[in-house]
């Protein structure tokens, strides 16, 4: 039995925490034992189900909020426990903070990965400036380097790690997040949308989403159409100034916040259209998500790449296009885009990399070396 300590499951069920989730829901529990270092005492997005297969949830004291309390209850976990795990997997989108890897190593854990989930800075200025100054240290504490993408190998790492770099594929169970019609009647039913046209986006209410300039192409799309809804899933910081946005457009009795969802797939085969304007991703596994379900996406060319559109009925469009083009496109998109036949998708999802079932050998084999 390979013992696995494993960082980067918070209480929100987002990028992170989605790809943790399917990968480890993929291996062999018989093999594999998974824990969970938690910085909140909240329950993580997912424990109950991670909690099923056998994994256990260590909870501690988050930094930010007491940061005496945290380093002691940090130290006592890794020098009671620290030797009986023959790996941490430490998950983050920047490099802010690496004590999880400087424990580790003081502790004996003998591999120790660091693993990218983005591409650019999403935190505070000063987070930012503790990611740069840890790029120059970040060898001393790891042993693995991985990435979610060649994006994410060149923001976090320095060129003399760039080559020791292992992306892994933010991997779907396209099975898991499959178009599934009842579900879709029973949300659309329960939200009074039954006839609605709805465009949907998953992720935090946070700057890299993008969601102002969602707002703005949809209050202009709604006047030619105004059977369109949007819907949005998710919580951020920018919850309060999005909300504020659409009572100046005009748009509030055309929106519906969803919150904070666990059946992410019900979401998706509720909706028409996936919308997903985002400034940058690391990998984007909400794109993704939408894919295994079949749906029409728009998205931006700087969060999906290429190698990321798996389906014909993805559609990318830069964010340095006119919004004139990107409303014309979504109305169009509207009108003939149709779900993706399953067997397609499957084949789709094989054939880039990004089919879980595939790609968990590989990530097996990377937890045992």
């Amino acid at each position: 039995m390979h013992k696995i300590l494993v960082f980067g499951m918070t209480e929100n069920p987002g990028g992170v925490e989605s790809f943790l989730y399917n990968y480890i829901s993929e291996i062999d529990p018989g093999e594999f034992q998974f824990d969970f270092l938690c910085n909140s005492y909240e329950k993580i997005a997912y424990e109950d189900k991670l909690a099923e297969r056998g994994c256990k949830m260590i909870h501690f004291i988050a930094r930010s909020k007491n940061y005496k309390k945290y380093k002691q209850e940090i130290q006592t976990f890794f020098s009671k426990h620290g030797k009986e795990y023959e790996c941490i997997w430490v998950n983050v989108c920047s490099l802010a903070n690496i004590d999880y890897l400087k424990y580790a190593k003081k502790y004996g854990i003998p591999k120790r990965i660091i693993h990218s989930h983005n591409s650019k800075n999403m935190d505070s200025w000063l987070r930012g400036e503790l990611h740069q100054l840890n790029r120059f240290v970040i060898q001393k504490y790891a042993t693995d380097f991985w990435a979610c993408s060649e994006a994410a190998v060149s923001w976090f790492y320095r060129d003399s790690l760039k080559d020791k770099a292992k992306v892994i594929h933010n991997a779907i169970s396209t099975e898991r997040m499959a178009y599934d019609p009842e579900k879709s009647l029973q949300l659309r039913e329960k939200l009074g949308l039954q006839d609605a046209y709805i465009m949907g986006n998953v992720g935090r209410l946070h700057f890299q989403k993008n969601q102002e300039f969602l707002l703005k192409i949809f209050a202009q799309a709604v006047k030619k159409m105004p059977e369109a809804r949007l819907v949005l899933v998710g919580q951020g910081e920018d919850e309060e100034k999005l909300k504020k946005l659409a009572a100046e457009l005009g748009i509030e009795k055309y929106i519906y916040w969803a919150g904070v969802q666990k059946d992410i797939c019900q979401w998706l085969s509720a909706f028409d259209l996936f919308v997903f304007p985002s400034r940058f991703e690391g990998a984007p596994i909400a794109a993704l998500e939408a894919q295994a379900n079949g749906l029409p996406i728009l998205t931006s060319e700087q969060a999906v790449p290429e190698a990321c559109v798996l389906n014909g009925n993805c559609r990318r469009l830069s964010l340095e296009e006119p919004m004139e083009k990107w409303v014309d496109e979504l109305l169009k998109m509207a009108e003939n885009a149709k779900r993706e036949e399953q067997a397609v998708i499957q084949q789709n999802f094989v054939d880039g990399g990004y089919d879980i079932h595939t790609e968990v050998k590989k990530i097996e084999k990377l937890l045992c070396c």
